[in-house]
Parts: structure tokens; sequence; C-alpha cells
């Protein structure tokens, strides 16, 4: 697979990245130019300087607080921003990673942590985004919360979210990055990023190396 080196630090700077717009009875549309981002790639683009895993504890779909740092420290995460009214984006990025983890060896699907944080909070309680991952994949961690909790956390790792906003045909539009951070069990940082065209294929082929801390 080929991938591209750039820099965290060059992400950040360009604020967020590109935002999709998920509406509940419409398609996804671009939103926010994209600036100073990583050239187009076929999948995986790895950070020169990787982002720290943020400091993050929110709710899980049990009502219960979950840390992110200490309950996902030595293993492999993927960690996608997203909400579970999204039409198209986010239930297809959920469905490849799924798809992608079930091909790996029992050994290391218990290596893998999917996260999946709301950037609907309101709508998204604890039992109804527990209900949708549980559809995707059980062992799917889901986490809502104060959304600007979210929106700081994600965007220490270069992510922009906005609020959810109702539309005049009372559909509700929600905006944000669309792409997935993998860490490392071995660092426990940022260091492969993927875009929301991301192909089940493509995770397949690079799981089995995320889940021992290597480059895709």
């Amino acid at each position: 697979m080929r991938t591209t080196r750039v820099t965290a630090a060059a992400l950040a700077a360009a604020a967020v990245f590109t935002l999709a717009a998920c509406g509940d009875n419409k398609p996804a549309k671009s939103a926010v130019a994209q600036v100073n981002a990583p050239a187009k790639t076929a999948a995986g683009t790895v950070l020169d300087r990787p982002f720290e895993k943020p400091d993050l504890v929110l709710t899980d779909t049990t009502g219960k607080p979950w840390n992110l740092r200490e309950q996902t420290k030595g293993k492999a995460v993927l960690i996608y921003f997203g909400y579970t009214n999204c039409p198209d984006v986010c239930p297809l990025t959920m469905s490849n990673i799924a798809v992608a983890r079930k091909a790996l060896p029992k050994a290391d699907q218990d290596k893998l942590q999917v996260v999946f944080v709301t950037t609907d909070p309101e709508r998204d309680t604890p039992a109804s985004l527990g209900s949708w991952l549980k559809a995707q994949d059980p062992s799917f961690v889901g986490l809502t919360g104060d959304f600007k909790t979210i929106q700081a956390a994600a965007r220490s790792i270069g992510i922009g979210i906005d609020p959810a906003k109702k539309e005049a045909d009372g559909s509700v539009v929600s905006m944000h990055g669309a792409q997935v951070l993998a860490f490392s069990p071995k660092t426990d940082e940022g260091y492969v990023l993927y875009g929301e065209d991301t192909s089940a294929d493509a995770y397949t082929k690079d799981l089995p190396k995320l889940v021992k801390g290597e480059n895709p």
C-alpha cells in the first residue's frame, strides 16, 4: 500500500480537515475547504510527528465514565468522530472497519480497539449509541458527553466538528471531519490517518500491521 508522510503539525495548522455535512434525509456534501492538507493517497497517511492521544473522559454506552488514555493503553486504536443519524459516511466507515476487524485472527482482534465518539451528543444517548454500534460490531466502544469537550478532543488531533444544526426542512446536519486516526500500541500516539474513502479491503490489508504498531 502506498502511504504519504506528513507532519501532525502541518495538519493541525490547517485547523481542521475537510468537514463532511451529514443530514438525516440528504446525501453528504463537501463543506469547508481543505487547507495545507496532505496529498490524496490510496489509503493511509503516515505522520512524521504523531498526535498525542487526547486526555478524554466521556460516557460509554453503559452510562459509565470511560477514560480514553487509560482504557486503550497498549492497544492499537482507531478513533472516529461521527454520529448515528448520519445517512452515509459514518455507517459506511464503521462497516468497513468492522469487516476488516473480523478478518483478523481472534488474538489480533482482541488487540484492537475501535472508538466511535459522537459529534451529536444531544441525540446520541448511551442507549441509542450502543444499539447503533452493536449492529456494526459489538466490540466497538461508543462515547458521548459534553459537546465542547468532544470538540476540543477532536481538534487536538486535527479533526474539526461543529454543533448539529436543524435546517428549514426539519433535517439535522452535523459537520464533522470524516477521518479515522490510528494509534500505535507501542507509543499510544496517533500516527496513521485514513480518509473517508478508505475501503474495507484497504483496512483489511493494514490492520495486521497496525495491531503490531508497524507502518502500513
